[in-house]
């Protein structure tokens, strides 16, 4: 639900947003992903968003390009925007002109000091939970037309998906809740696992490069 106070199309500031800042591990992955998300499709900007189930609201936790000094903490309604959308469908989405789709909330974006033209969306999914949103804001005109970057997009969802499962993970260990640590199943090597999805996001940096 929408912060008290506060206007239901506008990101806002949450009360429980530096988790990520507190955790180097969490902060470097997710930074990864979206430094690589911006630079795999030409955009102007790139995000992960949280789904926060109990809250309702989707959290940005990572951000590349335009924004990226302000955004990671603020949160807005799960249900709103785009990304909201993607988070409620479990489905991509692809829009080469914005202005033209019901679903852009476009105060959501004002709030956030940037209005893109177009965006590629995809859900990051963990079996059958929508832990969050990819979100890639203008990307290069061709990343939105071929078939082998729209695959590259679903691709990299998986990555990303795999990223934001590492840092649920570890949110929940530190938080020691039992029932979601045995939901999301810990494991002792997941640090290893983080610094080989680390590389696995660099490599397909580079295979982008070389194409």
């Amino acid at each position: 639900m929408a912060q008290e106070n506060e206007p239901a199309g506008q990101a806002v500031q949450g009360p429980a947003d530096q988790r990520s800042a507190d955790d180097p591990l969490a902060r470097e992955l997710l930074q990864s992903v979206v430094d690589v998300a911006r630079a795999l499709f030409g955009a102007q900007a790139s995000s992960v968003f949280l789904l926060d189930e109990e809250a309702d609201e989707l959290v940005f936790e990572a951000v590349a390009g335009r924004g990226e000094e302000f955004l990671v903490g603020r949160r807005f309604p799960a249900g709103s925007g785009i990304a909201g959308w993607v988070a409620v469908s479990g489905e991509p989405m692809v829009v080469d002109d914005l202005s033209g789709n019901s679903s852009f909330d476009r105060s959501l974006a004002e709030s956030t000091q940037y209005v893109p033209d177009s965006l590629m969306a995809a859900p990051l999914i963990q079996g059958r939970r929508v832990l969050g949103v990819l979100e890639v804001l203008d990307p290069a005109p061709q990343s939105r037309s071929s078939l082998g970057e729209l695959d590259l997009l679903a691709l990299f969802a998986r990555q990303a998906a795999a990223a934001l499962r590492v840092v649920v993970d570890r949110r929940a260990a530190r938080g020691g809740t039992a029932a979601r640590d045995e939901f999301l199943g810990l494991g002792p090597s997941r640090h290893a696992a983080a610094l080989q999805l680390v590389g696995s996001l660099e490599q397909l940096l580079l295979q982008a490069v070389e194409r």
